[in-house]
């Protein structure tokens, strides 16, 4: 970056400059460089200040990128990951590998599928849109990727992708570059500062395989920071972010990730707004689609509003549903509640003192079990005497207790991951986030970068 940009400086770096540290050492400490680039905002940041850094400091370094392709996208994320590569095969010493292979992807639209296959071959009359032709796209019968396996599940492909590279680079140590950045979720926080499987002390470093490692060399960046980058570089970037904004999306809520998934549910029927073309063929691709378009933000699945069909309990309607389901998604929901049950009977779960006087005043049995790690006050872990409640409409402190009810919501949300009943982020666990940021404040100060935020009032690089 050039000496007339501006930066907010409050410690000794900002995050710029921790960034450039960072790739200096990840140049020194790799033979091989790939970034993985997904066709949002962190991750073309982060190639292009990537390839920049390499033009500077290291121009004979080869940099290899990746697109996973999910096949259902916004026509204008196709057009930006087109220009990106177009860009990108006049760049010296630049590999490019754009993935369209069959994966397991998960969708949380259908109660008849946990996973829909993007680029499934047994499919290609309904695919979203056509198989892109070029000679760095690899596909089913163009794949030179030894280590994957027909329909595994995206993640293992990023992951396989990863030693493939290594084994075919020399067999060298090998670092993929990804954007994910701590403030996104909690989630990312703890799976960015990775203490146990670091690499030399370097926390935004998690090891995959012998020799393979991911690194997030921009974890420490603001959704501000990156904005306020691409601004002063002049970077392109997806241009549905401009469509996001003027649909009144906050900026939190501008994702590019496949429609189908839990975190781009509310945002599905912006589809049919943004892009009609591409939404006639959603619809027809992903069973559930068009109803999650309808009800996703609407409260028609509200929990406080559903209601018994009549002559049921929410255990009998549990049970009933379970039966209509496929024997494999039925058997992901048994686990998941028998998992759920025996933590309520055996360890508890952490509630706040309000709740659990008000389940004794309305007669629930229950005792204490210790002090609960995961929630922020050091809450008590109760345990249930008696067999989980049918419901707990009369408990109104809170609905993250036990219930069948709380069972038949996550089959009738096709909640497959039951993060409504706390497998994922329960509110509890929501409220440790500005905590834990708090933590994470503390983790880079040491570092010398006191919240090192890239802004239009500051000082140059």
């Amino acid at each position: 970056m050039n000496n007339n940009m501006i930066i907010r400086q409050y410690g000794n770096k900002n995050v710029y400059d921790a960034y450039l540290e960072r790739m200096h050492f990840i140049f020194r400490e790799f033979d091989n460089i790939f970034v993985s680039f997904s066709g949002g905002k962190d991750s073309g940041l982060l190639l292009n200040i990537t390839l920049d850094f390499r033009k500077k400091y290291y121009p004979h370094k080869c940099i290899g990128v990746f697109h996973q392709d999910f096949e259902a996208q916004y026509t204008v994320t196709t057009e930006y990951v087109e220009r990106t590569f177009a860009r990108l095969e006049k760049e010296p010493l630049t590999n490019l590998y754009w993935v369209c292979l069959p994966m397991a992807t998960r969708t949380c639209f259908s109660s008849y599928q946990m996973y829909w296959y993007p680029w499934d071959d047994t499919k290609e009359d309904i695919w979203v849109r056509s198989m892109p032709q070029h000679p760095y796209v690899i596909n089913l019968k163009r794949n030179p990727i030894t280590t994957y396996r027909y329909r595994m599940h995206q993640e293992d492909l990023a992951k396989q992708f990863s030693r493939w590279y290594r084994l075919s680079h020399g067999n060298k140590k090998t670092v993929c570059l990804l954007g994910i950045r701590a403030d996104e979720s909690l989630q990312r926080y703890t799976g960015i500062l990775n203490k146990k499987y670091g690499y030399k002390g370097q926390c935004w470093i998690s090891k995959q395989f012998k020799d393979t490692y991911a690194a997030s060399p921009i974890y420490d960046w603001s959704t501000s920071d990156i904005w306020h980058a691409n601004s002063l570089l002049g970077c392109d970037y997806n241009k549905l972010y401009d469509l996001y904004y003027m649909a009144g999306l906050k900026p939190s809520q501008m994702r590019v990730a496949s429609p189908f998934n839990d975190s781009a549910k509310d945002s599905l029927h912006l589809y049919r707004v943004i892009d009609p073309e591409i939404w006639a063929k959603l619809v027809g691709r992903v069973q559930g689609a068009n109803f999650g378009a309808i009800y996703g933000k609407s409260k028609a699945l509200a929990y406080r509003s559903l209601s018994l069909p009549e002559g049921h309990t929410w255990k009998s309607y549990t049970k009933f549903l379970l039966d209509t389901l496929p024997a494999r998604l039925r058997n992901n929901y048994i686990k998941k509640f028998q998992t759920s049950l025996d933590f309520w009977h055996k360890t508890g779960g952490g509630l706040e003192e309000n709740t659990i006087q008000e389940l004794i005043d309305h007669g629930y049995r229950i005792r204490r079990n210790g002090v609960s790690n995961y929630t922020l006050m050091k809450n008590s872990r109760i345990v249930f005497l008696d067999k989980i409640p049918d419901h707990t409409d009369d408990i109104k402190s809170t609905k993250d207790i036990p219930s069948w009810k709380r069972m038949c919501y996550c089959i009738l949300r096709n909640d497959h991951t039951c993060r409504f009943m706390g497998f994922g982020l329960t509110r509890e666990q929501q409220r440790q986030v500005d905590a834990l940021k708090d933590k994470y404040k503390q983790v880079v100060k040491k570092d010398g970068i006191q919240e090192s935020r890239l802004s239009c009032n500051s000082r140059s690089y």
